[in-house]
């Protein structure tokens, strides 16, 4: 069970950088590569606030979601909004996170950072495993968020509106919808819930610069087990690779860990294509 509860864990680090491409993806349809580099500024802005200035963690969380969730709107608007087209967009996305990566290394240097909430010695014995404080709160999290957002997307008026944008994004518009102010929304969205965890997600992955490339990896790869598109799936994605990783590296090594994530990829896609939770559509030409 000890392994279980690391696997859950790191799981839930990767379902919630899914999640939030999926937020992206669902109201535009663009793939922001950068999501996992906002989640790595926001686990320096957790350490900068917890550690360096010793801000009340309420403040913590409201300084990092403000702060990404600027970086996400500057995104929008610089490396989305005047490129048509998919390819395009998908280059600017990666150029806005190769920057933040240069950024982050040019401030904080390569140095790892503790990030210190809820990452005491504290150690709790449930189910027969041994489990921190904090890996049960990141569990939580991505569950509750998950939940959250599904009765969000279902029950209100802006995320039956993504919903209605990710199905056709023109009829979308010529039904009343302003698409380009919630795709603009989701942006913004995204930015703040990844500044907002970065004190949940901070003390299990550590302050470091090449957090966001090693998450964005990852992150894909749960968002294509799980369907593009699918919060749900997103979620059960990152917990299999969490797992899959977790047992990896107890059993084979960690130099194996990215081959054996890899071919659990291939393997789910050449039997489901469009993952396990993934929607196959049906288009008349």
């Amino acid at each position: 069970m000890t392994l279980v509860w690391g696997g859950l864990s790191l799981g839930a680090v990767y379902a919630i950088i899914a999640i939030g491409y999926n937020i992206v993806f669902i109201a535009s349809g663009v793939f922001n590569f950068a999501h996992a580099q906002l989640l790595m500024v926001g686990t320096f802005i957790a350490y900068w606030g917890l550690a360096v200035v010793r801000l009340q963690v309420v403040l913590v969380f409201v300084v990092g979601g403000l702060i990404v969730g600027a970086l996400a709107f500057g995104e929008e608007r610089v490396a989305i909004r005047g490129i048509r087209g998919t390819e395009g967009q998908l280059v600017t996305t990666v150029g806005v996170a190769t920057l933040l990566n240069g950024a982050t290394q040019l401030i904080w240097g390569g140095q790892a950072f503790t990030v210190p909430f809820l990452n005491g010695n504290t150690v709790w014995t449930v189910l027969g495993g041994r489990v921190q404080p904090i890996q049960i709160v990141l569990i939580a999290v991505a569950v509750l968020l998950t939940v959250a957002l599904l009765l969000y997307a279902r029950h209100s008026m802006i995320g039956l509106a993504m919903l209605t944008m990710a199905e056709d994004r023109e009829a979308a518009s010529l039904r009343g919808v302003n698409v380009r102010a919630v795709a603009l929304g989701a942006f913004i969205a995204s930015g703040v819930m990844a500044g907002a965890l970065g004190p949940v997600v901070g003390p299990e992955t550590f302050a470091v610069a090449t957090l966001g490339s090693a998450l964005a990896l990852k992150g894909f790869v749960a968002l294509a087990l799980g369907g593009f598109g699918s919060l749900t799936g997103g979620l059960i994605g990152g917990v299999l690779i969490g797992l899959v990783e977790e047992y990896t590296t107890r059993y084979l090594g960690s130099s194996y860990v990215n081959m054996i994530v890899l071919g659990v990829l291939l393997v789910v896609l050449m039997t489901r294509p469009t993952g396990l939770f993934g929607k196959v559509r049906e288009r008349m030409v």
